[in-house]
Formats: C-alpha cells, structure tokens, sequence
C-alpha cells in the first residue's frame, strides 16, 4: 500500500538509522586482541636496498656482519664478543605495534630487542631489553628451555601451545605489540604471549629468574628497536612500525 505521509516516513528513516547504528556499535565493540587503537601510520623501519637507519649498540662505526640479500636484512653471524654484532634503529619508540618477517637457517639463534637504552655502562642491549625470541627450535644444538624456545619472551614468558612455527627455510610473519605494560607476542596470526609488563608477576620472574643481577632490564618505557646478532644466519624482511 502507498502511504504518502511525511511523519509516517520520517518515523521510518529514525528507526532505521537506529537499528543500523545499534548494528554498527556491536560489529566494534571494543573485544578486540589488540589494546586500542594505533594513532600514527605505518613506518618502515628497513628500505630493502640498505642498513640507513640502523647502527651499532654504542657504536657509529661501520656495519660489517648485515648486508641485503634479495631484498632482506641479512645477519652473517659474527664472531666478536656478544652483542657486538646486533643492530639498532636510530629512533626511540615508545607504546607501539612492530611486524615483520623472519627466517633462520637450520640451527640458528637470533632475535628483536625493543625499548634498548644506549650508554657506556651497558656492554650489550640485553642488559635493558626484553627479547622476542627467534630460533630454531628443532635443529638448535643444545636443550632449549620453553623460555628460549622461538616467540617467547626470553627468559620471561612462554609462548602458547597453539604456537606454529614455519619450517626452516620458510618466512614467519612477527608481532610485538606494546601498550602501556600491555605486551603481545604473535606469531603467523596466532597470539602465543600476552602479559603485563612492571606488574607483581613480572617482576617476580624478574628478580627471581635470569634478569635478576640486571636492575634496568626491561625497567624503560620507551628506547630503541635492535635485531640480534647470535653468531647465526638470520633473515628479516618488511619490518614496520607504528605508535599506538
């Protein structure tokens, strides 16, 4: 039936336009796995052709041990003293979201620090620095415990059973995500790590655990982005960032 009224219309389109906003509140709803919403855009932290942007821990000599190969950030494994090979990003981040892409060769070790501090009396980045783990974790020559296994949070937190970890040879895709202590490790898709930093139980695995003659580790609210070199082959390829 044809009804030509204006108020019966209007009434429509106001019950429409409520169902439609009612519809669009539940799609976004705040249950999401990631805590908030980014507030910058994406930035590439490598331009796949050199190592601008990067340098040595304490150090503005030249970069020996990382070269590019088809357009990855390639670690040749040093041989010097430990730490004396990782990298870092010449800008400072503080609450962000960093993915990238990994591969190792069979048997190898490396990793991503984040909020490094840089200063004489610290003679490796791991004295500041939380780890995402990268490794082997079938083919590594000696016995891993679950916190060194590839995706933990070194020497702190364990990744998931879910965990699915690409065959070697194969590139995996990596999340950090950091927001105000909220801290998330992903692996191809899969969230395998969710803590709080600075919390009650962070600090007892702190004090108690590997870190605890090491007063700054992972005290730092915001530093720099480094990737390890552990004396192995490692491939990183499409790292970004973004301020959340």
């Amino acid at each position: 039936m044809y009804v030509n009224d204006t108020n019966f219309m209007n009434k429509y389109l106001l019950i429409f336009t409520l169902i439609t906003i009612s519809f669009s509140v539940r799609a976004d709803d705040g249950r999401t796995d990631s805590p908030g919403k980014p507030k910058g855009e994406w930035i590439s932290l490598f331009d796949g052709r050199s190592l601008k942007g990067w340098h040595l821990f304490n150090k503005t000599s030249e970069i020996k041990t990382w070269k590019i190969e088809d357009g990855a950030l390639v670690c040749l494994g040093g041989k010097g003293p430990s730490g004396s090979g990782d990298i870092f990003t010449d800008q400072s981040f503080a609450d962000f979201e960093l993915r990238w892409e990994w591969k190792v060769d069979k048997g190898s070790n490396s990793g991503v620090f984040y909020h490094v501090l840089e200063d004489p009396k610290y003679k490796r980045a791991i004295e500041t620095a939380p780890e995402y783990q990268i490794i082997d974790d079938i083919n590594f020559p000696a016995k891993l415990e679950d916190s060194q296994k590839a995706g933990a949070d070194y020497g702190m937190y364990t990744p998931s059973d879910i965990k699915q970890l690409k065959p070697i040879g194969e590139w995996n895709t990596s999340r950090i995500i950091f927001k105000n202590g909220h801290v998330e490790h992903w692996l191809n898709d899969i969230r395998i790590i969710k803590f709080k930093a600075w919390k009650k139980d962070w600090t007892k695995r702190k004090t108690e655990g590997k870190w605890k003659d090491y007063p700054d580790y992972g005290m730092s609210k915001a530093g720099l982005i480094g990737l390890q070199d552990h004396g192995n082959k490692a491939y990183f390829k499409n790292i970004e960032i973004r301020e959340l």
